[in-house]
Formats: structure tokens, sequence, C-alpha cells
């Protein structure tokens, strides 16, 4: 039994250098490209309002944790992701308090309330999200940048049935929430995740892919669909998230299909004229048994 190579150990055998840690800064570093275009469009006011999540974000954590005499994680950057992630879904006018409000609930309600990174069973900045809009409905709905309003492409479409110019759609000249406006930022960070190995495209292909087939069997633009509100976003960083979405391969495809087709039906017959933040929650809360009724059977196991 001296021999290294009969030593019985208990799993896992398979390690990666890839820790929690790492994860989460890459995943800040990838959301750059969409808070420099907020930058661009939105100006300083894109600035002050991800520095209000983050900041929310991680305080909250800290002091959610020392009052819990629990260890202190604001440093693997899973709360700077939240705070980005929730910020990129707020409107340029909106007050920086509400962020920050914001920030609190998706950390202490969205994650630590369930024990902490890897056990929420919600997408955290959703939950905060979805917080403001039931909050302060009026504020979730103000579009206004400088002074001017302006309704986004989807209530235009939703009151109006009018569309915006596909190329504008995809670079970011719209109005919108800070980083639902440039499909083309939110790609270059995607691809980098894709890179890296830390995403797995099923998810936001079946989303997307559902979303253009539903709207144009239904006489929609789907090219608009896909570009206009916050799909995109919804459906390559929050979809995608290593917690709250299912673990296997033909789960990642349920998951997306089914959020994709919600998305539709609230758009087209809700009287809500974005339903990612609704489609992506729905299918967290239909994660376990996703997970329970398309797991891989056992090498020999007969059914």
């Amino acid at each position: 039994m001296n021999n290294p190579e009969l030593v019985v150990t208990t799993s896992p055998h398979v390690r990666a250098e890839d820790t929690v840690s790492k994860i989460m800064w890459s995943v800040v570093i990838a959301l750059l490209p969409a808070v420099f275009a907020a930058v661009y469009f939105f100006k300083a006011r894109a600035i002050s309002i991800v520095l209000a999540g983050v900041v929310g974000a991680v305080i909250s954590e800290y002091v959610f944790q020392k009052v819990r005499d629990k260890k202190i994680t604001i440093y693997d950057g899973s709360a700077v992701v939240t705070g980005m992630l929730l910020a990129l879904t707020l409107p340029p006018s909106i007050p920086l308090w509400t962020v920050f409000i914001g920030a609190v609930v998706a950390i202490v309600l969205g994650k630590q309330v369930f024990g902490g990174i890897g056990h929420n069973p919600f997408n955290p900045a959703l939950v905060g999200r979805a917080f403001l809009v039931a909050a302060y409905p009026v504020l979730m709905t103000d579009w206004s940048v400088d002074g001017v309003s302006g309704p986004t492409p989807l209530a235009l479409m939703k009151s109006e049935g009018a569309a915006t110019d596909t190329w504008r759609l995809f670079v970011g000249q719209i109005g919108g929430s800070l980083g639902e406006t440039s499909a083309l930022a939110l790609l270059l960070g995607f691809a980098f995740l894709l890179y890296k190995g830390y995403v797995n495209w099923r998810i936001p292909l079946g989303m997307i892919s559902t979303v253009f087939v539903l709207t144009y069997i239904f006489g929609e633009n789907p090219t608009f669909h896909i570009f206009a509100g916050g799909l995109m976003i919804g459906a390559l960083y929050m979809a995608t998230d290593m917690v709250s979405s299912p673990t296997t391969k033909n789960g990642r495809w349920i998951f997306g299909i089914g959020a994709g087709a919600i998305v539709v039906i609230i758009r087209l017959w809700g009287g809500y004229p974005e339903g990612v933040l609704f489609s992506i929650l729905l299918m967290n809360a239909a994660v376990p048994l996703i997970n329970r009724y398309t797991k891989p059977r056992s090498l020999g196991e007969v059914k």
C-alpha cells in the first residue's frame, strides 16, 4: 500500500485551477464592454448607476455576513457581478438611492437568505429588479435622458406597432436600460466567457432561437425582438447563471426554450412590453424539476 498509484482517496479526483473568484472577476471583465457602451450613450449618469449598484451589493453582503458571523466573501467578485448586472437592467433616469435599495434586495433576499453563493434558486440581480418593478413602477419606466423623455423600442411596438432600425438596435443607438441597448457590446463579453469556458451556449441559443422562430410564426419581426429590450443581456448573462440554471445538457435546452416562449407570450399578448425578467425567474423556479427529469442514466442502469 506504499505505492502512491494504489492509494484510495475520496472524491473529487478531477481538479481544475478555476475558482469562484476567478470566474466572477472574469464575468466582471466580460461586462465591461456593456458598461463602456452605456457610458458612451448615457455619459456620467451610467457610471453613477453602476457604482451605486456595486456599492449597494458589496456593502449589503458584508453587513449581512458580519451580523451573522459568517465568512466575508465580498472579495470573490460575486457581489460586484450582481451589482453590475442589476445596474445594467435599469433605466438611465433612475435615482441612485433606488439603485442602492435594489442592490440590497438582490443580495439579501436573492442570495444571502438562501445561504449565499451557490445556494440561491433565483438569479439575484433579477430578484432585485423584480422588487424595483413592483415597488417603483413609475421610476422603472421613465426613460428620459438629460430631461428628454422617450419610450423604448419595445414600448413603441406595444403601443403603436412601430419598429426601430436593426443596425441602431444592434449597436445601441436607442432608448432603454443601460445594458440592453448595445447587443454588440454584450456579444463581445459573452464571446470572452465562451472562450474561458465559463458559460454554456445551449441556454442562450435555445432562448434566442425560440424567440426568433415564434415571432416569425406570429408575423412579427424576429430580428427586432432579438435585439430590442433585455433579451440579449438576459439570455447571455442571467439565464446562464451557473447556480440558478440546469446542470444537464437537455435541461439547458428545456430552460432556454421555455424562457424564450414565455418572453414571446408576454411581449405579444401580455400587458407588459418586456418579458425577459419574468421568463428567467419562472424558469429558475422550474430548475429542480428540470434537473430531476433530465438526469442522465448511470452506466448500466435500466429504466
